[in-house]
């Protein structure tokens, strides 16, 4: 299929690459170098429109469509990494209310999080319970008007930053996933705090921690959907922000390459630069070829989101794994291409490098990626 970009796509691809050159990749390293959370470009997130980039206008989005906000994510990723998880984190809080939410529910939560208001978060991952998340052992008890939550997730983006959180919880165990319910939970509510910050290789600058709830009440207005529908409402919100995930790896490997590209040009051995060498072009044609390959999935992957199109399960999969598969092997490339210098900080391939590899990892391993495509080839 073939992927014309509209004027205002265009011109949001610029509006975007200017924002990250000029205010995001000058402040990358000093984030990675020292965990900060950056507020500011949160800020600057929000006031270019980004945070709700596709969320109807009637939520406080700006009602654009998913090609648009993989671009944006893109474009952010290529400089800094981090700041991008701030993005698809916001989409990942955002699409269960988006998908599941009755209008007040939109009109509450999702305005404020569209708006970039408050950031959100999405808690599922357990320390018992990765990849397969019928094992959640957090539950929720309805108790009268209330539902009380009890139990720990671990490894969640945002985690004390966000004010809102979908929070996937059991409520029937005897029925499997069929009993697990979503749930959205404010910060500050009794009961909900926060546990331990982890220290990560990589997007070091986005904040991941445990939540504990001991005995937090939430009004039974908060459930999302109905009781039991809780693993099927976070199904369907992966095949929606897996693409996104498939955009950042996207943009990291672009901003691996460019790098890499440009010190090819510069760097000089046995008296000419290393790209005039055959062993240089080869790497960049092979990096430059996968990263265009991966860029022509992950947008069909996007059109597929809006087009409601048949597989779409199969489709963000394929994405996600295949763009962030080239990511890993880009920046490792890149790091290779710059030699020495590529291994000190003193380069930012290093960093691609180590920012890379989560999303292998997070929104579904690339092994779970690869389950969900066979699955759907055999069906």
């Amino acid at each position: 299929m073939t992927i014309r970009l509209t004027e205002e796509q265009k011109m949001l691809r610029k509006m975007t690459r200017e924002l990250a050159l000029e205010k995001f990749a000058p402040r990358a390293a000093e984030i990675d170098q020292t965990g900060e959370f950056p507020r500011d470009n949160v800020k600057l997130l929000a006031e270019y429109g980004l945070l709700g980039i596709n969320v109807p206008e009637e939520y406080g989005g700006a009602g654009s469509d998913t090609l648009s906000h993989v671009i944006a994510i893109e474009e952010v990723a290529r400089v800094c990494a981090s700041t991008s998880v701030i993005l698809t984190t916001q989409a990942l809080a955002i699409a269960p209310v988006l998908l599941a939410g009755t209008d007040e529910q939109k009109k509450k939560y999702l305005t404020p999080m569209a708006s970039g208001e408050v950031l959100g978060a999405f808690g599922l991952t357990e320390p018992g319970a990765g990849s397969d998340a019928s094992r959640i052992t957090t539950t929720a008890t309805r108790d009268g008007d209330y539902y009380v939550l009890n139990g720990v997730k671990h490894f969640i983006t945002n985690g004390g930053e966000a004010e809102i959180y979908t929070i996937i919880a059991m409520t029937n165990k005897s029925k499997g996933v069929k009993g697990i319910s979503a749930f959205i939970v404010e910060k500050g509510t009794s009961g909900f705090s926060f546990g331990k910050k982890e220290s990560k290789m990589g997007i070091r600058g986005s904040i991941t921690r445990e939540l504990i709830f001991e005995n937090c009440r939430i009004p039974k207005e908060n459930l999302l959907g109905k009781e039991g529908q809780g693993f099927k409402i976070a199904m369907q919100a992966f095949d929606h922000t897996r693409t996104g995930v498939a955009a950042q790896a996207l943009g990291i490997a672009q901003g691996a390459f460019d790098a890499a590209l440009e010190y090819s040009k510069q760097r000089e051995q046995f008296g000419q630069p290393i790209c005039e060498f055959q062993g240089i072009q080869f790497m960049l044609a092979d990096m430059a070829t996968q990263i265009e390959a991966a860029r022509a999935l992950v947008y069909q992957a996007a059109v597929a989101i809006d087009d409601h199109a048949e597989g779409l399960s199969k489709m963000s999969a394929m994405a996600k794994l295949f763009a962030s598969d080239t990511a890993m092997k880009v920046t490792t490339d890149a790091v290779q291409i710059f030699g020495g210098y590529g291994y000190t900080t003193e380069y930012p391939v290093e960093r691609y490098m180590r920012d890379a590899k989560i999303t292998q990892i997070y929104e579904g391993t690339n092994q779970i990626q690869r389950i969900v495509i066979a699955r759907n080839l055999i069906k």
